[in-house]
């Protein structure tokens, strides 16, 4: 999409030919005059929900073990589970599993398994279906995006019908937070992605990589009446303006990723229900630090000193948000949240940046709209670097390039990560064996903290050892991290059933087994 073709506050009020000619919409969408009554009363079952998720491509997939777009996330989240994950206000939640201790030394934890669940094809979930699931994870030929975080697993064994023994090389006081992660999806043995079973609230119908993923009812489902959906269909759209107009016309009910520009306009439609929710999710400037000129750290620094971060969170995020301090995982308990708050300083910018040659740098920064925010937010700094006399050539490609062959090869890019706490970041992307350092950050003195971290039961001791690894990357990281970002989506006034979920993940952390739908559809 050009710059001439965004949609801005004028043509969405106005109605105008920058929204493909559209106008119509905004006063009868979809031959609707006026807005449906909202549901109340209990949940009603049946009916189909239509849901516009942001971006993905050609290498969308129903693989539960290796999410990477927002479409791939929305159908793990609706086809699998892992044995527990982090509910909306961001608590842990036993799922497959109905309870998970730990020993006293740290180094075994016992999950018995929930009685009752089934995969979509009727089977009980069995200790030996967990086995085969980490086996498939820790594949050592071909390992998924979660056997960066379990590295201290060194087996699973079966300890009795329900029960399973996960024993670990090293002790580890957090690793129910390891677990629970979306892409841990429990399968069965037999697991094949020409039958992508799991015991999700829906179970897969077709798909097509790129467009559209459609899911019915799991008749099997372990919760009492839930799903109330018969069916849910999960839409592609790479671009926010045909995301909005989807929305509009009624060809979708629900989206995520609403810009947030749009966000009183959305708000003030009688047919339109907005969903602001408060998160951890971040939008960093990435710089890879093995890299010139970011190998510098003066170079790194400086950068970090020519963000205005008030003005990102009021120009890019219309207040949606809250300003960052270049440190990930603010719901952590370790937070490090003492540390001085970074502010714009252009002198001090221009100082460091002369001490490493560099007075008048000239750099690429590669953006896409994999985010609401992302390519508003590197338009934002180019306009600020240039006060300390840095030249920002911003090149925005789409999605698919932003996350093809060049991903993680980009110098200086940018990137955004849902809430997740401290360690299980760091598992994610801030090691040198990490699937996503975009940064490719490799600091000894960091990583000896975070393993020492990591192996530490006594959790003063352990929060004593993430400050000063928070330190580190505080003073000289690879991330710009501005703020973290308020998640924003839009549905139909007929849909209820979502609600603020605090991890980050859009629409109800994309769970739409809690979905409805009234009369008014």
């Amino acid at each position: 999409m050009s710059p001439h073709s965004r949609i801005s506050r004028r043509n969405f009020l106005l109605g105008s030919a920058a929204l493909a000619g559209t106008g119509p919409l905004l006063s009868a969408c979809g031959g609707r005059t006026r807005a449906a009554a909202a549901p109340t009363g209990p949940p009603r079952r049946g009916g189909t929900l239509r849901v516009g998720v942001t971006g993905g491509g050609a290498s969308d997939t129903l693989d539960p073990h290796i999410p990477a777009t927002n479409p791939d996330i929305a159908r793990v989240r609706n086809l699998y589970e892992p044995l527990l994950y982090r509910d909306h206000d961001y608590r842990i939640e036993m799922l497959v599993a109905e309870s998970l201790t730990s020993s006293a030394d740290g180094r075994v934890w016992t999950a018995t398994l929930r009685d009752g669940v089934r995969f979509h094809d009727g089977r009980p979930v069995t200790p030996a279906d967990v086995i085969a699931t980490f086996r498939r994870i820790m594949d050592p030929d071909d390992p998924k995006s979660g056997a960066a975080s379990l590295t201290m697993l060194d087996e699973v064994v079966a300890d009795g019908d329900r029960r399973v023994q996960f024993r670990l090389s090293e002790p580890s006081s957090v690793f129910d937070d390891y677990l629970g992660q979306y892409s841990l999806g429990i399968v069965p043995a037999d697991f094949s992605l020409d039958r992508p079973i799991g015991t999700g609230p829906f179970r897969a119908s077709t798909f097509t990589a790129g467009l559209q993923s459609t899911f019915v009812r799991n008749e099997h489902y372990w919760r009492p009446g839930q799903p109330y959906l018969d069916e849910l269909v999960l839409i592609n759209f790479t671009e926010d303006d045909a995301r909005i107009n989807a929305l509009l016309s009624s060809q979708v009910d629900a989206i995520d990723q609403v810009p947030v520009a749009l966000v009183e306009v959305l708000r003030s439609d009688e047919r339109l229900r907005i969903l602001s929710s408060e998160t951890g999710t971040w939008l960093p400037f990435t710089m890879r630090v093995d890299r010139p000129p970011f190998d510098d750290v003066r170079v790194r620094q400086a950068l970090r000193l020519v963000v205005d971060r008030e003005q990102m969170i009021n120009q890019v995020l219309s207040g949606q948000g809250r300003v960052g301090n270049d440190l990930y995982a603010p719901f952590d308990p370790a937070y490090a949240g003492d540390l001085p708050q970074r502010r714009q300083d252009i002198a001090r910018a221009r100082r460091l940046l002369a001490e490493a040659g560099h007075s008048s740098l000239d750099i690429e920064l590669v953006t896409a709209p994999i985010q609401a925010g992302a390519v508003e937010a590197a338009q934002v700094f180019q306009q600020q670097a240039k006060a300390a006399g840095v030249t920002v050539r911003v090149r925005r490609v789409d999605t698919t390039t932003f996350f093809g062959e060049n991903y993680l090869s980009w110098d200086f890019a940018q990137s955004f990560w849902y809430t997740r706490n401290y360690l299980p970041q760091v598992a994610s992307g801030s090691l040198p064996d990490a699937p996503y350092n975009e940064t490719h950050w490799n600091d000894p003195e960091f990583i000896d903290l975070v393993t020492r971290a990591r192996r530490t039961v006594d959790e003063a001791e352990r929060h004593s050892l993430l400050t000063r690894a928070q330190r580190i990357e505080y003073e000289r990281g690879g991330n710009i991290i501005w703020g973290f970002v308020n998640q924003v989506d839009a549905f139909q006034v007929y849909v209820a059933g979502l609600v603020p979920d605090r991890t980050g993940l859009p629409l109800s952390g994309y769970s739409f087994r809690e979905a409805w739908l009234g009369t008014g559809r």
